[in-house]
């Protein structure tokens, strides 16, 4: 490997984001003044360019340009969660990669601690008589001294819980290693007493990976032990939760409400009743945007790409493979 890589930024990225690939490539070159950097404009531009490229950085690399990409040996995404690549298949090819784990971490903490104040304060039933002009008042109820259970104890989980501790509330976290865990988590519990988390929680915040153990992890059973006053905020992934399991909580009142960052399938189709629910807000996979998200996936790239250069592939930040 050349002490130079040649890099390919690709021109995909976050639609909920209000930087640019430009502004990426601002930020790489302004910590890295000898990275050899080249931007895609277009599907058709990147196809010409990366050929030649032996790192890519992408928010939504097709499988075309993979097969494209004979020199690849690091890809690094622009995304935290994995389960959208071929990880066998990029394995076989030895490509190392590394994700954005943590970037995301606090804005998606302040969406969730929004959601949650929102269900607290009814704010989706003041909008609806705003709409109607309709003044009347009606009873609220206060976050503080009620218990958050955060499914999922990392980066994401990690700052939810900071964030809903520092306006009163208890933190139950399910971990898979409970020995080590953020220091806001006021109990943590493994994977097999989730429903005792679950049961003792006003509000269940779902923040783990998506995988094989926590695919329809929240089922019927599950919705239940949360019980009819309790919220669910998944800002996940949508297929951690049995969607129709869902569906008939909300509908059967065996769940109080539900705030959905994410949903199975993407986009939410037209004609899925929980789109009518005044106890669901659906946001469109937007909790992680921030305009803070260039800057801290450049910090990322180039902490790694110091550490692929000097050949210190297994110290690099966020590894996947």
């Amino acid at each position: 490997m050349p002490s130079t890589p040649r890099v390919l930024l690709l021109h995909g990225f976050p639609p909920e984001t209000t930087g640019t690939p430009a502004d990426l490539r601002d930020h790489v070159e302004g910590m890295l003044p000898d990275v050899d950097l080249r931007m895609a404009t277009d599907h058709d531009d990147a196809r010409e360019r990366i050929p030649d490229a032996e790192v890519v950085i992408e928010h939504g690399i097709t499988d075309d340009l993979l097969e494209r990409a004979e020199s690849l040996a690091w890809l690094q995404s622009l995304s935290a969660g994995v389960d959208r690549y071929d990880l066998d298949a990029l394995a076989q090819r030895e490509v190392v990669m590394t994700n954005i784990s943590g970037v995301h971490a606090n804005p998606i903490a302040e969406h969730v601690l929004a959601m949650a104040l929102a269900f607290e304060r009814r704010l989706p039933r003041a909008i609806e008589q705003g709409r109607d002009r309709e003044w009347r008042r009606f009873p609220a109820g206060e976050l503080r001294g009620s218990t958050v259970g955060v499914v999922g104890v990392g980066e994401i989980g990690g700052r939810v819980a900071e964030l809903a501790s520092a306006v009163g509330t208890r933190v139950l976290g399910v971990k898979r290693d409970t020995s080590t865990y953020n220091d806001a988590v006021d109990e943590v519990h493994p994977p097999n007493e989730l429903h005792t988390v679950l049961g003792r929680s006003d509000y269940v915040v779902l923040a783990c990976p998506l995988t094989d153990e926590t695919e329809g992890m929240i089922g019927a059973r599950e919705l239940a032990s949360v019980g009819p006053d309790g919220v669910l905020i998944n800002v996940a992934r949508g297929a951690v939760v049995d969607q129709e399991a869902l569906v008939a909580a909300i509908q059967e009142g065996y769940l109080g409400g539900a705030a959905l960052d994410v949903t199975d399938p993407e986009p939410l189709p037209r004609d899925s009743p929980l789109w009518d629910s005044s106890d669901v807000i659906v946001t469109p996979h937007m909790a992680g945007g921030s305009p803070e998200f260039p800057r801290r996936c450049a910090e990322v790239f180039a902490e790694n790409y110091r550490r692929f250069v000097d050949g210190e592939v297994g110290a690099m930040r966020n590894r996947v493979l």
